[in-house]
């Protein structure tokens, strides 16, 4: 063996790849794009640092898709002196709201289209998940969404929507 080749057998592994250290650095830099456009009320959850609020702060002002990108990694840079377990546990949770409100939307919608679509069947069905409903008005509400689809207008419709996202949100 050459002299080259048994040095570089002597050394060993210590610590990532380099490849690794980049994926993870790319991780992060996501991670800064989605805490920075989430509501401010949220990330107020976390204990960050002045330095990072300033640069979160800083995101709406930047219009430049470059510019934007060094400030992804400017973010992440600060990113990584916080806390990261709390900051997983904020995109976690902010993961599970939104799935749940897009499971209530698709609950709602699938409602609203079975009333409109069945009329009376589906009310009872309705009335029995939800007793606590008015059954005239909501018939009446289900009459008009039928004519206005028929004719092609959004009015009742999205009025039927709103009274069965208000049903459904009074449960929770």
């Amino acid at each position: 063996m050459t002299e080259y080749a048994e040095e570089f057998e002597e050394e060993e592994f210590s610590g990532p790849s380099k490849s690794q250290i980049k994926r993870d650095k790319l991780a992060l830099q996501a991670l800064a794009e989605r805490l920075a456009l989430m509501p401010r009320r949220e990330l107020e959850r976390l204990n960050l640092s002045a330095a990072t609020w300033i640069a979160i702060d800083e995101t709406p002002r930047i219009k430049d898709q470059r510019a934007r990108g060094r400030h992804w990694k400017r973010i992440a840079n600060l990113l990584e002196r916080e806390d990261m377990d709390a900051v997983h546990a904020l995109i976690d949770d902010s993961g599970t709201h939104e799935r749940e409100q897009i499971a209530q939307h698709h609950a709602i919608e699938r409602w609203r289209e079975q009333l409109m679509n069945e009329g009376d069947a589906a009310l009872a069905d309705f009335i029995a998940q939800y007793p606590h409903v008015e059954r005239q008005p909501l018939r009446t509400l289900i009459r008009a969404a039928q004519r206005d689809a028929e004719r092609g207008k959004p009015d009742a419709p999205r009025k039927l929507f709103r009274l069965l996202r208000e049903t459904l949100e009074t449960l929770e």
